[in-house]
C-alpha cells in the first residue's frame, strides 16, 4: 500500500477500513476484523488495515513492535480458524510518529469468510456478525470465473448425487457455530450453496462432489486412493494387499488411516536403556499428515490419474498427481511455513472435518515424526506434474 494512502487510512477514525488495537490483548476482535475486512461488505475492492500499537483515538500506544508480536499477529490468519484464509501481509512501520506493526487485508476473491463458522463485516468503524442478507449479498458477489477449481460446477452432477445426511450430520455442526444454527431458519439447499457446496444456481460444485458425494469418482474418476502392498522392494514383486479407497474425501482418509493402521509393526529398540523402547517400521502420524496433503493439493483438473500409495518392504512411497503450485516451486518445496492450495476450498473442508490442524505445517510435522522415531528423512521428487515422495522404514 501507498504510505500516503496508508497515513490517510491511519488519520481517518471514522473509515470502515480501519482497524486501531492498542495490543494484542484482544486477539480475537483482531481475527473479526481480519475476517471482516476480507469480506468486504461495502464493496470498496480495496485492502482494510489494522494498526497494532494504536489507540482508539489514533494515538500511538507506545507498543514494542517486536518479531515475536509480528509472528503473533500473522498467526492470527494462519491458525485455522478464518476459513477460506484470505490474503494478508503483516509489516512493521512507522505512520504518523508511531511505530506499528501493520495488517493488510485483501478482499476475498470467494467470500464469505468465516471466523469460527461466523461471518463478520464491517459497518462504518465497527465489526458486527453478518445477517442473513448480508451473507446473502457475499454469497451472490462471487464471480464464477474467478472460482479455483474445486468451486466450478459439475454440469452432469445433482443434488441427489450428493449425501445430506452427511452434510447436515457432520459437516454443519463442524462448520457453523451451534448459536448461528440454532438462529438460523435456512433450508438445507441455501446452507449448502452458503458453504459452497452448490453453485448459485444449485448445481453442484467439485468441492460438493469431494467431500458430499455419494460416489465421487463417477464425476472424477481419478478421486480415489490405491494402495498395494508387495512383499519385497519392487512393483513387481508378489501382493500382499490391496485396496481402493472411494467416497467421499473423509471416508476415504479414514479408511486408509485403518489399512495404515493394519501393516504397521513394531520392533524393539534397545539403545542402552533399562527398559526396552518399542517403536513403530513408521510413525502413524507421519504417514497419516502426508496423505492428507496427497488428498487435499492433488490435481483433480485433467487428469484421470488415482493417489497411488505403494508399501513396499523397505518403504512407502505415495504419489499424487500435480506438481508444485503458486509460490510453492521446485526449489522452495516443504519449506517450513510455505504453503499455496490448488484446492483452497477442499483444504478448509477437511480443516472443518478435522483432518487439518493448522495450515501449512503437514510436511513439517511429518518430517519430525519421522526424526523422532529414528526414521531416515523423507524423499521428495518433484517433478511438474507429480511430487512422489518416499519414506523409509526404521532401521
Amino acid at each position: 500500500m501507498d504510505p500516503n494512502e496508508l497515513e490517510a487510512l491511519f488519520r481517518d477514525i471514522g473509515s470502515d477500513r480501519v482497524e486501531r488495537k492498542p495490543s494484542l490483548a484482544d486477539a480475537r476482535r483482531i481475527q473479526r476484523a481480519i475476517c471482516a475486512f476480507a469480506n468486504d461488505l461495502p464493496g470498496h475492492q480495496k485492502p482494510g488495515v489494522v494498526f497494532l500499537g494504536v489507540n482508539d483515538d489514533g494515538t500511538c500506544a507506545g507498543l514494542a513492535i517486536t518479531d515475536e508480536v509480528l509472528k503473533r499477529m500473522a498467526d492470527m490468519r494462519d491458525d485455522g480458524q478464518i476459513l477460506t484464509r484470505p490474503s494478508m501481509t503483516v509489516t512493521r512501520t512507522r505512520v504518523a510518529g508511531c511505530d506499528v506493526a501493520v495488517a493488510i487485508v485483501e478482499p476475498a476473491l470467494a467470500p464469505p469468510i468465516r471466523l469460527e463458522g461466523r461471518v463478520w463485516v464491517r459497518v462504518g468503524p465497527t465489526t458486527r456478525e453478518a445477517s442473513e442478507q448480508e451473507e446473502r449479498r457475499l454469497v451472490e458477489r462471487r464471480r464464477a470465473a474467478d472460482l479455483p477449481f474445486d468451486l466450478t460446477p459439475v454440469p452432469t452432477a445433482t443434488q441427489s448425487d450428493l449425501d445430506l445426511d452427511l452434510f447436515v450430520r457432520e459437516y454443519l455442526p463442524a462448520a457453523i457455530s451451534m448459536e448461528a444454527l440454532q438462529a438460523n431458519n435456512r433450508s438445507v439447499e441455501s446452507q449448502m450453496t452458503a458453504l459452497r457446496f452448490l453453485a448459485l444456481n444449485g448445481t453442484p460444485t467439485v468441492l460438493g462432489i469431494l467431500v458430499l458425494g455419494k460416489d465421487p469418482s463417477g464425476f472424477l474418476p481419478g478421486a480415489v486412493v490405491r494402495f498395494v502392498r508387495v512383499t519385497g522392494t519392487r512393483l513387481t514383486d508378489p501382493i500382499i494387499s490391496q485396496k481402493t479407497m472411494s467416497g467421499p474425501a473423509a471416508t476415504q482418509l479414514r479408511v486408509l488411516d485403518e489399512v495404515v493402521r493394519s501393516n504397521l509393526s513394531e520392533a524393539a529398540v534397545i539403545e542402552g536403556a533399562p527398559q526396552e523402547d518399542r517403536r513403530p517400521d513408521y510413525p502413524l502420524e507421519a504417514i497419516r499428515q502426508l496423505a492428507h496433503n496427497a488428498v487435499a493439493h492433488r490435481n483433480y483438473a485433467g487428469t484421470n490419474a488415482p493417489i497411488r500409495f505403494t508399501w513396499y518392504a523397505d518403504r512407502i512411497e505415495i504419489q499424487s498427481p500435480g506438481g508444485p503450485y503458486g509460490q510453492v516451486t521446485r526449489e522452495r518445496f516443504g519449506a517450513e511455513g510455505l504453503v499455496d492450495y490448488r484446492n483452497p476450498h477442499l483444504s478448509e473442508a477437511l480443516r472443518v472435518l478435522g483432518f487439518v490442524q493448522k495450515f501449512g505445517i503437514g510436511i513439517p510435522l511429518a518430517k519430525r515424526r519421522l526424526l523422532e522415531n529414528g526414521n531416515p528423512p523423507i524423499e521428495f521428487e518433484v517433478e511438474s506434474d507429480a511430487v512422489p515422495c518416499t519414506i523409509r522404514r526404521h532401521p
